[in-house]
């Protein structure tokens, strides 16, 4: 069988500018890096604002599995099919990172015959935006330790510094770390500690930000600990947002790629909607839609993480409103769900598919509650037999929704054209999006609401204090602020040996983060980390270059 990078290796590739042309930029609206990816420049996104807007379509799917849902490869793949018949679709999806590439996820940027080139720099460093938000991430995290050295004017209380530093890798050995050993001339001692870089506020920053001057403001917002009478410390009180900006000019500019089948694809922005907003950047998805008829995008992990935060914070504080929602399922993922281990996935199991169907069902239950119109793709796999196929329809006829058999993983975008047919015509209506809860909702409730709505727990509980955090933030004016839940991805639960449709659980809340540039509260709940650590045996283990100079290894 021919491997995703060998495909990806094999694409007649078009000079970056021939794609640009399509989308109606010129040589002196892209900033090229090298021949098959660009930057659209700050100007050519500035001259856009007038046009009217495409329509929004999000992918997002069932929980995950070891299985694999393909969601990249669904986006990617209804990409391809929209333009197969003759509407102007763009793609957004989001960056990887190099944690997951060199641990056990790998990239992400599709599958089979539905992927966006070139696979091996975008899945790498590709422009260089991570590193960019880690510098500038990292260059504020040592602003604050120098000003503490040389004095202290802004009277930093060092206990109540919140603001950590940032990598791009997986390392469990810096998520609790000691600060200023080795004497007076290396600073004051301090614990502190490590996130992974799609963690960072700077990420969030940058995928919120509308354009430079509103990611400085954003920048110059954020809190990075408290003085010793308790009031707020910013990143302009330290005076480190100017050259954070300058830092991140560039990496502000969505990329431009293409896939298999030349179509564009704008590639920004950060993954992780376990830990993170989990979403492509605001800047390219109105980019897209000011240069399309449809854009389709994609949002992290199950619809319970990555759908919730897309449409309760990106949508909400971007005034975006999605026309449509394609829902990824798999008949072996949908087995897992059902209680069949990994090993034994390749025999026919339909009163597994039916059980696991459950699962399905919670997260159509879910987005239908945002007032959206859901279709269900099945992205196809050879040993799916056709009574588990007709189980899974049946089971979606039964919710009134169509399950549309995809296979743009073998074929491509004409694996898909059934698919991108019902999306057109779901986006074609009127849609009464909205959000789950309003602004003005107080935070704690906030967190309870998407914890019993959309997860179905009985409540959530808090660690000692956190609802008194809370709520000096509701005083302090953070009140109206969206909340972004951290937990597993592998359950509605934050127990992540608990699959299909769990309800009446506990959600344990051990910790809330102010993310006052981004402009949401961060819930961290059950055993999630967010500096995650390599498995025990990485990735990283088979990744390497050969005689040729070619990369192996990385999927």
């Amino acid at each position: 069988m021919t491997s995703d990078i060998q495909i990806a290796r094999a694409a007649t590739k078009r000079p970056i500018t021939e794609i640009a042309e399509g989308l109606g930029l010129g040589v002196e609206q892209i900033l090229p890096y090298g021949h098959d990816k660009a930057k659209i420049t700050h100007d050519a996104i500035a001259a856009l604002t007038d046009r009217p807007m495409g329509r929004l379509v999000l992918v997002t799917a069932i929980s995950p599995t070891p299985a694999g849902e393909g969601k990249t490869t669904t986006t990617v793949g209804l990409g391809d099919a929209l333009n197969r018949i003759g509407k102007r679709a763009t793609i957004c999806i989001r960056e990887a990172s190099l944690g997951p590439n060199f641990g056990m996820k790998g990239g992400a940027a599709g599958g089979g015959r539905a992927q966006i080139v070139p696979m091996e720099e975008m899945n790498l460093h590709f422009t260089g935006d991570f590193h960019a938000i880690t510098s500038a991430h990292n260059l504020l995290a040592a602003m604050i330790d120098n000003h503490i050295y040389w004095g202290n004017a802004l009277d930093i209380d060092t206990r109540r510094i919140t603001w950590r530093r940032v990598m791009d890798m997986n390392d469990r050995a810096l998520r609790d770390v000691a600060l200023g050993l080795g004497g007076v001339a290396n600073g004051f001692v301090r614990q502190s500690g490590f996130d992974i870089t799609v963690a960072s506020e700077v990420m969030a920053i940058l995928c919120l930000a509308s354009d430079l001057a509103d990611l400085q403001e954003r920048l110059g917002r954020i809190v990075i600990g408290y003085s010793r009478d308790r009031q707020p410390v910013t990143a302009r009180d330290l005076k480190a947002d100017g050259a954070m900006t300058v830092l991140l000019r560039d990496a502000l500019q969505p990329n431009l790629v293409q896939t298999l089948e030349n179509n564009p694809a704008l590639v920004h922005g950060g993954p992780f909607a376990n830990i993170a907003h989990g979403c492509n950047s605001v800047t390219a998805t109105r980019t897209a839609l000011h240069l399309s008829d449809y854009v389709v995008t994609e949002a992290g992990f199950g619809a319970d993480l990555g759908a919730e935060k897309f449409l309760d914070i990106k949508c909400r504080l971007a005034h975006l409103s999605p026309s449509a929602v394609v829902l990824v399922a798999t008949i072996r993922a949908l087995k897992m769900n059902g209680g069949v281990a990994k090993a034994d996935l390749g025999g026919e199991d339909v009163a597994a598919v039916t059980r696991g169907c459950a699962n399905l069902g919670r997260h159509i239950e879910n987005l239908r509650g945002f007032g959206l119109p859901v279709v269900v793709a099945v992205n196809h796999f050879d040993g799916d037999s056709e009574a588990e196929i007709a189980a899974l329809q049946t089971y979606c006829g039964h919710h009134a929704v169509k399950a549309v058999i995809a296979r743009h993983w073998a074929e491509g975008g004409a694996g898909a054209e059934d698919l991108a047919r019902e999306v057109v015509a779901l986006s074609g209506g009127e849609v009464d999006f909205h959000t789950l809860y309003p602004d003005s909702m107080p935070l704690w409730q906030k967190i309870e609401t998407i914890c019993t709505r959309i997860y179905r727990a009985s409540h959530a509980e808090a660690a000692a204090g956190i609802r008194e955090q809370l709520e000096t933030w509701e005083e302090a004016g953070y009140g109206h602020l969206p909340v972004c839940i951290a937990k597993t991805q592998y359950s509605f639960s934050t127990n992540p040996a608990l699959h299909g449709a769990p309800e009446g659980h506990i959600v344990p809340v051990r910790e809330v983060r102010l993310n006052a540039g981004a402009g949401f509260i961060v819930a961290i709940c059950g055993e999630i980390m967010s500096m995650p650590g390599l498995p025990r045996q990485p990735a990283a283990e088979n990744i390497g270059v050969d005689e040729n100079g070619w990369i192996e290894g990385l999927f």
